[in-house]
């Protein structure tokens, strides 16, 4: 319970009062590339991946440039501290701002590799009956299904049209 309350405590403070405690703890600075990189992680919806955070970051001619390595470097720091979660998704690390639970159910597009995240009380309800009824007592899951968005089979369609009248 005092463990509970402790955790409640530390999730309500702000990221970058998290990040400045976990740097403090190992003796480490908060430089300004690690405050630009929070800003830009935070600022982020859904899951991301270090390219696309790069991609919003200041160019090499800008104060406060964060180069690639240190984009990487500081996303493991962040993993850490617990303010991001990290997963593979094909063969990439993607990112996830950690709200404190590993229930983590998305739709990934093999096509385009968008992800979207699926917030159902009805598909977390039946992991937990499932999990229930073969007697398994569940700390977590992380649910992904593959198929084609909307959007690619679309495009699909469109092309083999376009192929048909030549």
């Amino acid at each position: 319970m005092v463990f509970e309350q402790s955790l409640e405590r530390t999730n309500r403070r702000s990221p970058a009062d998290r990040f400045e405690d976990f740097l403090r703890s190992r003796g480490m600075r908060n430089t300004q590339q690690r405050r630009i990189m929070l800003d830009v992680a935070f600022a982020q919806t859904g899951v991301f991946d270090a390219e696309q955070l790069i991609e919003q970051l200041p160019g090499k001619s800008s104060p406060g440039y964060v180069s690639r390595p240190t984009v990487y470097r500081t996303l493991a720091e962040f993993v850490d501290a617990g303010l991001l979660k990290k997963f593979e998704l094909d063969g990439r690390s993607v990112y996830q701002h950690d709200a404190g639970s590993e229930q983590i159910a998305h739709l990934f597009c093999v096509e385009c590799r968008s992800l979207v995240e699926i917030r159902s009380a009805v598909v977390m309800e039946s992991i937990q009956k499932v999990a229930q009824e073969s007697n398994f007592q569940m700390t977590g899951h992380r649910l992904l299904v593959r198929g084609t968005c909307q959007d690619c089979r679309q495009r699909r369609r469109r092309t083999k049209r376009r192929v048909d009248l030549v």
